[in-house]
């Protein structure tokens, strides 16, 4: 994202994440108040997975959707996750992704991501 006030936030919600873990309440605020500045860049696949995100922690009072993993696509067209990781590191990288969006695979991510919170 272009908006220095929304890298502050992505800066702030990984600072947080790595001092309190998924603190719901003030975690859905900051993913709330970044998605404000991604619907004003008018980035709707960020708008769209950022709202997916809060509403994933608002009902499971966690993050569960695991770290994307290297090689995404099974045979049978599914996506696969890796398990190794905690669903703070996945909720870490899932928000990293956004602070750069001319890179191509961070889209590609942020679309798996999408499609994983979907189900």
């Amino acid at each position: 994202m272009e908006n220095k006030k929304a890298i502050k936030v992505i800066d702030k919600i990984l600072k947080d994440l790595d001092k309190t873990g998924i603190n719901t309440e003030d975690l859905i605020d900051d993913i709330k108040e970044l998605r404000t500045y991604a619907l004003e860049e008018q980035i709707p696949l960020v708008v769209k997975v950022l709202r997916l995100t809060y509403e994933h922690i608002e009902e499971n009072d966690a993050f569960l959707i695991p770290m994307l993993d290297d090689e995404p696509i099974e045979e049978d067209g599914s996506i696969e996750a890796s398990n190794d990781e905690s669903p703070v590191e996945s909720l870490k990288y899932l928000i990293s992704l956004i602070r750069n969006l001319n890179n191509k695979a961070n889209i590609a991510d942020l679309k798996e991501y999408r499609d994983l919170l979907n189900n």
